[in-house]
């Protein structure tokens, strides 16, 4: 048997419209007692969980762990204390968010509106004359929004966190930060903690800002030059939801291209298409594990299959510990949607809480070693 591709089960705790736990026991000797519960099953429309939950891990599991946005399920998002805790948590990468100012410096924000995400409303006699509502990407926003601010004025502002169930205890004490400074921190850690760091960058509205005059794009390969980081091995993906700008993209600079998908029904499924620019593809998380209406899952999808078979690596948002973001099918344990998406064979993963990924991450690897040895 080959030690780098071999089947056992390894998931239990969790059901799939009624179906039990699978017992921990080679996969090859259960095939015809899961085709059999299969054709029981059919009818009832219910998938082949034991297929799907105790297929052959994907061993060893190199997924990355990207700290998605820093690591906001403890500190206010996209500031350099939550980046990080990210980093101290052991994400392989963190992900700053870039939108333009008025004077056309790149800051760190979730969206270009910014009453969310900073105190913004603390300066509502100051700034009343900015309050707009603007359509963007076809939806209206009212706010307060980064282009009609200039960086001295961003500056002025603190962020705060976005979610109501989430700790305030650090609200107003931290600055925005502009790109430069993630770049220049990602290398002062990089030597501090003597390990690479990766930046995922998210490209916010690209036409839209490209309407206004602003050039994103480059502005962002101009700042990966400066800190030597444009080149095609580099640590560096830039994710959008757009296509043209990737495309753009694709002839300005070597570093791994991420096409996000959106929500159905928005979702390109021509993979083929995808790879002719981009080498990864970013599905929300029920692309490649639906949930119904239950909190239950309900299918395991082809789409990891589909986009490696086109020759795309597939990095699936977002993992949440707390609030409603972890479904019921997971029983409170975070680990185990987490086990089941490397199961699938992702190749990458966003989550607010990178310690719970990478300690699962662990706990994957340790039990591959030990079917390795098992097997030996």
């Amino acid at each position: 048997m080959r030690r780098g591709n071999f089947s056992f089960f390894f998931f239990c705790g969790l059901s799939v419209a009624g179906v039990g736990c699978a017992s921990d026991s080679l996969i090859s000797s259960s095939i015809s007692s899961n085709q059999t519960s299969s054709r029981q099953t059919s009818s009832k429309k219910m998938i082949n969980y034991s297929a799907a939950m105790t297929k052959a891990l994907n061993c060893p599991v190199n997924t990355l762990i990207v700290g998605h946005r820093g690591a906001p399920g403890y500190m206010p998002e996209h500031t350099l204390q939550s980046y990080n805790i990210a980093l101290d948590n052991g994400a392989d990468y963190i992900e700053p968010d870039l939108v333009p100012t008025k004077d056309g410096f790149l800051v760190v924000r979730h969206e270009n509106e910014i009453s969310e995400t900073t105190n913004i409303t603390d300066y509502t006699k100051k700034y009343a004359n900015r309050k707009k509502t603007k359509i963007i990407d076809g939806v209206s926003k009212t706010g307060w929004f980064t282009e009609d601010f200039t960086l001295g004025e961003i500056k002025e502002l603190r962020a705060k966190e976005r979610l109501p169930f989430r700790s305030h205890a650090n609200d107003g004490k931290y600055e925005v930060p502009t790109f430069d400074e993630v770049l220049m921190f990602v290398k002062l850690q990089e030597k501090k903690r003597s390990r690479p760091i990766g930046i995922a960058i998210e490209i916010k509205h690209s036409a839209y800002f490209n309407k206004l005059g602003f050039d994103v794009e480059r502005k962002i390969v101009h700042l990966l030059k400066k800190y030597n980081l444009n080149f095609k091995d580099s640590m560096v993906m830039i994710q959008s939801f757009e296509v043209e700008n990737l495309r753009r993209l694709r002839q300005m600079t070597p570093v791994n291209l991420v096409q996000l998908i959106d929500a159905p029904p928005r979702w390109p499924y021509d993979f083929n298409t995808i790879r002719e620019y981009a080498e990864w593809v970013s599905p929300p998380k029920n692309a490649v594990v639906k949930i119904g209406k239950n909190g239950e899952v309900s299918e395991i999808t082809d789409f990891v299959q589909k986009a490696h078979t086109a020759g795309l690596k597939v990095v699936p948002y977002t993992f949440r510990s707390d609030g409603d973001f972890l479904m019921r099918a997971y029983k409170g344990d975070p680990a185990n949607e987490y086990r089941l998406f490397f199961n699938q064979g992702i190749d990458g993963l966003f989550s607010d809480f990178s310690d719970h990924a990478v300690a699962a991450k662990k706990d994957y690897a340790e039990k591959c070693k030990e079917r390795m040895n098992l097997i030996k």
